[in-house]
């Protein structure tokens, strides 16, 4: 219930500053269930390489200079 709560703080934090919802992922995994984690973790990395690069952390060295 705490993990949650905090996840849900971070979530919102993120969104704030402009990183995608879709960029994060929770999910109660037991050290047991390795073909779940084998899974979620290929779910979510799909899911993160459709978004693309995150552009607002892409620094403008034309700026910079």
């Amino acid at each position: 219930m705490f993990a949650r709560r905090r996840f849900a703080v971070l979530k919102n934090l993120l969104e704030y500053v402009g990183i995608e919802p879709g960029r994060l992922h929770f999910s109660w995994i037991s050290s047991a269930e390795a073909e779940k984690f084998q899974k979620t973790v290929a779910a979510v990395t799909e899911a993160v390489k459709a978004l693309g690069p995150a552009q607002h952390m892409i620094k403008d060295i034309r700026k910079v200079a």
